[in-house]
């Protein structure tokens, strides 16, 4: 190997695994010079890395200039070994790593994104993605994220770089067009409910135009009525949202693609305040105040738009099997559509759905500790009573949820299995995880909460379960709208 380089000179396009296995000692030479050389530490990253990384692509990754960087190698191994190694210089520019180079193209693309986290230039590191990556699909950036969380970056921080770091990578992305999806198929609806939102957003657009150049008098006589009546109208991103939460996450999931959607799910919740706080802005005697979050809001909605077809979608498409579209379109209906109805076209075809996956009960009853019931007794009885039910396992996983006419907190069948913790926006994942860790040890026996969502006051409870042993069999959570419930008074003791 030594008289391998000596022979044929130290070059931009020398291999990292060929440099070590020459001269070990390179190794904390390679360490000291940037923090991004740490995964050389890892003897399979150096195996795997290591056999196609360049050194021209090193230096890139590690922003050090190229030709320092060859003279100083061939310095330290002269003050090493006493030999003379000759340094090849070209202008052939960097050679950008191929897809099939999966692991370096992962690291490369971690490296920018922290280095973002750090605050390094934009341009400067859009210059090293175009250098060593050029091209990227959105599994890519799914993996990425998933791996950047479980390298311990917070959600909220990647969430707080997710636009930035979409446009370090817009060019490429834009090579490849949006998600295509045939008419009728879950993925075709959202991008029709997307066109939708779009066209309410143009509506908008001359309004606040207008409206930014009047007094607080003329924008609450000419435009506050028109706005109010359009953000109205926009607030139905909400059901779209709770489609991809509820069907399409859950999914991903299971094929182990978690991170993105915690992420874009925090997203939706920003949004979802940016909508309520616009309202009640709105209400006010200043009506005008509300234009700064108008813009705020259709900005975070058009930027969703972006992220979902250009990354969620076309990954949800490469990754997800027609059997999971299934799955995703069985419960959509369940939630609702925003603005449109699905297409014909796409079927889910024959696929039995969760009820018919398992044999179907026979006739025999159930036998309970007071009485016996038939499953169907059961079910209409569950759903018929004033309350919503939810009820999740000792696994944390949920297992039924009472399909009441109208539901307080939308659900679908994409939930049955999900782990619960899956089910909340990231930003009360603690409090939901401190239920269950007070129920499962004993400190707790009752959770209540209560709060009023449009005009009406819901009550919800939550309670352990536990088995004649006093072992935790899992949760059960009771939603109830107490709305007239709160207005008895004095008794009623005769049926009118």
């Amino acid at each position: 190997m030594r008289g391998t380089l000596t022979d044929m000179e130290l070059n931009p396009k020398t291999k990292i695994d060929d440099l070590l296995s020459g001269y070990p000692f390179l190794l904390e030479f390679f360490l000291g010079q940037s923090p991004r050389f740490k995964i050389l530490k890892s003897p399979i990253s150096r195996k795997t890395i290591g056999k196609v990384a360049t050194l021209a692509q090193v230096a890139s990754i590690g922003g050090l200039p190229l030709d320092h960087f060859l003279s100083d190698i061939a310095t330290e191994i002269k003050a090493k070994t006493g030999e003379d190694v000759a340094v090849k210089r070209d202008d052939n520019g960097v050679e950008a790593l191929a897809k099939e180079d999966s692991e370096s193209r992962q690291e490369v693309l971690k490296g920018i994104i922290k280095d973002l986290h750090d605050g390094v230039d934009m341009e400067i590191l859009k210059q090293r993605f175009r250098e060593l990556i050029k091209d990227i699909d959105a599994s890519e950036i799914a993996v990425m994220e998933q791996a950047l969380i479980e390298e311990g970056m917070p959600e909220s921080e990647i969430k707080r770089l997710c636009d930035v770091h979409v446009e370090v990578f817009k060019e490429s992305l834009k090579d490849q067009g949006p998600a295509q999806a045939p008419a009728g198929h879950p993925v075709q609806t959202f991008m029709r409910e997307n066109r939708a939102a779009e066209e309410i957003v143009r509506e908008m657009a001359p309004i606040l135009d207008k409206a930014r150049d009047s007094s607080e008098e003329d924008f609450s006589r000419r435009y506050q009525g028109d706005l109010k009546r359009l953000l109205d109208r926009l607030a139905d991103i909400d059901i779209h949202y709770l489609r991809k939460e509820n069907q399409l996450f859950p999914l991903l999931e299971e094929h182990g693609v978690e991170g993105p959607s915690q992420v874009m799910w925090a997203l939706h919740d920003d949004i979802r305040d940016a909508l309520k706080t616009v309202r009640a802005e709105l209400a006010g005697p200043h009506g005008r105040e509300a234009l700064n979050t108008v813009d705020y809001l259709v900005t975070s909605i058009s930027d969703m738009i972006y992220k979902e077809e250009n990354i969620l979608f076309p990954m949800a498409m490469e990754i997800l099997s027609d059997a999971d579209w299934q799955k995703v379109s069985r419960g959509e209906e369940d939630i609702g559509y925003a603005w449109i109805e699905p297409e014909k076209g796409w079927s889910p075809g024959p696929a039995a759905g969760p009820a018919e996956e398992e044999a179907a009960p026979g006739p025999a009853t159930l036998e309970l500790s007071t009485g016996h019931l038939t499953p169907e007794q059961v079910n209409l009885m569950l759903t018929h009573l004033p309350v919503e039910l939810t009820f999740v396992d000792e696994n944390d996983e949920v297992r039924y949820y009472s399909q009441v006419p109208d539901q307080i907190f939308p659900r679908s069948p994409g939930v049955i299995g999900r782990r619960v913790q899956k089910c909340h926006p990231p930003a009360s994942l603690d409090k939901v995880q401190k239920i269950l860790d007070d129920f499962r040890s004993g400190r707790q026996d009752v959770a209540d909460f209560w709060l009023e969502m449009n005009d009406r006051f819901i009550y919800i409870r939550y309670f352990p379960v536990r088995d004649a042993d006093g072992v935790y069999k899992g949760t059960l959570e009771v939603a109830q709208d107490a709305t007239e419930l709160r207005k008895l008074t004095g008794e009623k003791r005769l049926y009118q």
